[in-house]
């Protein structure tokens, strides 16, 4: 019987699980939601991504089933669709499934498309939002993305753009006042420059990118947008680029390095002393 099939026989009994579509924030996972942690605890399956943090998948109940489906630019190890029919099987088999994305799943998570894929089988679902990773990333490097001095505005742009399918309002992003938070461009970091510059954004314009952010391993690099491709090609994927005035704060405001730096610091004069 074919799969699709073999599902829509699944489809009519009324022992239909739940799938549960969960933010896992950043990387931090003490900025997990106290409803996700209770979620995933509760889980029979997990189906999770290459942006949930190691931290927070060695926080995996023993006896849930885990299923990894990571993504990565360029490297696509499921595809979306094949992810679509996994989480339908496993739900349509009674089970509590909780699909779980870095981030927030509604914002450059593909949560719509997964959701829609459960209406033809009738699949009740949930949706539990998580800290996206520009608010994240730019909390723990120090940089506010609004500000009365610098920025009026935010917006979130997407990096990873399909061939030809460049539908963005350049224009619009080049204009004063206004914060711009890539997420996945390191390798449209030429496009980014070229664009913005060309609808008049000044090649000085302050940027950073933020590497790994909210981890141990967090990295914070500075510079102008002229310089956005050497940055980038210092950076590590993920990484988030920020560009706009207020990314000139980080250097005062940056807390969390500062503290990470500290306990280095503590850790290396225990060991020697130790």
């Amino acid at each position: 019987m074919p799969q699709q099939d073999a599902l829509y026989t699944l489809s009519t009994s009324k022992n239909i699980g739940k799938v549960i579509l969960v933010g896992a924030g950043p990387g931090d996972p003490d900025l997990l939601t106290v409803k996700a942690m209770r979620l995933i605890q509760q889980a029979d399956v997990i189906v999770y991504d290459r942006l949930v943090s190691d931290e927070i998948v060695a926080m995996f109940p023993p006896h849930s089933h885990l299923i990894f489906v990571g993504k990565e630019a360029g490297n696509h190890c499921v595809p979306q669709q094949q992810i679509n029919s996994l989480l339908v099987e496993h739900a349509l088999a009674g089970k509590q499934v909780i699909r779980l994305k870095g981030g927030d799943p509604f914002i450059f998570g593909r949560g719509g498309e997964e959701l829609e894929a459960l209406l033809s089988f009738n699949i009740p679902f949930e949706v539990v939002p998580g800290i996206t990773a520009a608010s994240g990333c730019a909390a723990y490097a120090g940089i506010p993305l609004t500000h009365r001095d610098h920025a009026q505005s935010v917006q979130f742009i997407t990096g990873h753009l399909k061939q030809g399918q460049d539908q963005i309002d350049w224009l619009s992003l080049a204009r004063a006042k206004h914060t711009l938070v890539f997420y996945m461009g390191l390798n449209q970091s030429s496009m980014i420059r070229h664009k913005l510059s060309a609808y008049g954004m000044s090649l000085t314009t302050p940027i950073a990118i933020i590497e790994r952010g909210t981890t141990a391993h967090q990295r914070v690099l500075t510079g102008e947008l002229a310089q956005i491709e050497t940055l980038a090609k210092q950076a590590a994927s993920p990484a988030l680029i920020i560009i706009g005035s207020v990314t000139q704060l980080s250097q005062q405001l940056n807390w969390f390095n500062q503290q990470t730096d500290s306990i280095i610091n503590i850790e290396q004069t225990m060991q020697r002393y130790g």
